[in-house]
């Protein structure tokens, strides 16, 4: 799994969905948005975020955690500033703890907490 708690993953940007990542998706789910890091990558789903953490320096190996929405306690949402143009989304998971994702300004971070919220609240 992802150590969320050494640091946040690298500045994610949009991406595509990631073919093994759609072939892991059960009846019915659909990915709502796919963005990507260095390696490292995060798909929101209509169920669940999926992060995936790309190993060793091959990267041949890869890990796939699979964050589901029921375990989610509270988000916060911070938008691209003037000079600080990243933007961050912080969720807080029942027995995980906070994950904390920098997204690249571009991104509409308020889209991300508005899917968190449709299938939370």
């Amino acid at each position: 799994m992802i150590d969320f708690t050494n640091g946040t993953i690298v500045k994610l940007s949009p991406i595509q969905p990631d073919p093994d990542v759609v072939a892991m998706l059960v009846q019915g789910e659909q990915i709502f948005r796919s963005f990507k890091g260095m390696r490292d990558s995060v798909h929101f789903t209509s169920k669940r975020i999926i992060a995936v953490n790309v190993q060793g320096i091959t990267g041949k190996k890869t890990d796939y955690s699979s964050l589901p929405y029921s375990k989610i306690q509270a988000w916060s949402v911070e938008t691209a500033g003037r000079f600080d143009r990243d933007c961050e989304l912080e969720i807080w998971f029942s027995g995980l703890g906070k994950v904390r994702l920098e997204f690249a300004g571009s991104v509409d971070i308020k889209v991300l907490g508005q899917i968190i919220g449709d299938q939370v609240l």
